[in-house]
């Protein structure tokens, strides 16, 4: 019999043969990253305030200033937090942790520092300061965003801008607050623990609708307009929404005055216009002060309800690109 029509020998066309023995086997590849448990943004929002009542409850029968930098991180530190946690549950896990990390530490210190020094050598007394301010400060943002990106050239599009550019919003929110908070537990009379936690209370109150509503607005746009190398593009559509979030972040941090400068209109009892800078009222009658609350608080929500309806509008663009229009870019990542 032919040794080639054996069926017990290996054909030279099998996998087998053609196969050899010494090749080495393909390595497998890097184990995935752990994801977290959906839902982990409420576990922790509910489990980080009972613990800020907790440090709280014994900060004030024991007195112990000890506790007190725990006391102003889990108070400064919460919601910003947990609003980061849930908008990468919900739209971020193909950025990675890693990004979001240094997106909210790296961006909110970056932030901060740049804002400090720039205020401080750039800004003056006047009735333009806070236009100074929110110009400032959102600058800065934007500029820590384009750092921590430097080396993230596939991160662009819509969708990436809004959920890195909230990110760092909320950094610089929670370092910020955490300033807010120290200052005003720190006074010439000792620890004012009560100013302390309503100073926590009204930020953490505030905080999803201030820093991280804008800067989720301005990252947006910018990063829609990025360049698939990663270079970073200054349209006019970026420039209007910068300069648009900086209106709208001057007009928030400016409506105590604004409100004492329309009870003094609306009133009509000769109030100088000069009070709007002073900050207060002298002897303000009830009708001032209740005008004085409506306006205000009026005037915060106007601000949150434009820049969310902004916002939305941005979202909604993102979810439904139009033809050759590139803010719907999905999310690359190297």
């Amino acid at each position: 019999m032919n040794r080639n029509s054996d069926p017990d020998s290996p054909s030279p066309a099998t996998p087998s043969a053609r196969q050899s023995p010494s090749a080495p086997p393909h390595p497998p590849g890097p184990p995935e990253p752990p994801q977290p448990r959906p839902g982990l943004w409420k576990r922790c929002l509910w489990g980080g305030t009972a613990l800020w009542l907790l440090t709280a409850v014994v900060t004030y029968t024991t007195s112990n200033t000890n506790l007190l930098p725990t006391l102003i991180l889990l108070g400064s530190f919460l919601v910003p937090a947990v609003f980061v946690l849930w908008a990468y549950e919900r739209h971020g896990r193909d950025l990675g942790v890693g990004l979001i990390l240094g997106c909210f530490l790296t961006g909110g210190i970056l932030g901060v520092l740049g804002a400090s020094v720039m205020e401080s050598y750039l800004l003056h007394p006047s009735i333009w300061i806070f236009l100074g301010v929110g110009l400032i400060e959102e600058a800065v943002k934007l500029l820590a965003l384009m750092f921590v990106l430097r080396r993230h050239p596939g991160v662009h599009g819509m969708r990436a801008g809004l959920v890195l550019g909230a990110t760092v919003g909320f950094g610089f929110a929670a370092f910020e607050s955490a300033g807010y908070a120290f200052n005003a537990a720190v006074t010439m009379k000792g620890i004012d623990l009560h100013a302390l936690l309503e100073t926590e209370v009204l930020r953490g109150v505030l905080a999803p609708f201030g820093h991280g509503l804008w800067t989720a607005i301005a990252g947006g746009v910018l990063l829609s307009f990025r360049k698939p190398n990663g270079r970073f593009r200054f349209t006019a559509p970026v420039i209007g929404t910068y300069l648009g979030v900086a209106v709208l972040h001057s007009l928030w941090d400016s409506m105590h005055g604004i409100a004492i400068w329309l009870v003094a209109r609306v009133t009509d009892t000769g109030l100088s216009r000069a009070l709007f800078s002073q900050g207060y009222i002298p002897t303000p009658t009830d009708e001032q002060q209740h005008l004085f609350t409506l306006f205000s608080v009026g005037g915060i929500v106007v601000i949150t309800l434009v820049a969310l309806a902004w916002l939305r509008s941005l979202a909604r663009s993102a979810r439904h690109p139009r033809t050759g229009d590139r803010r719907g870019t999905r999310i690359h990542t190297p």
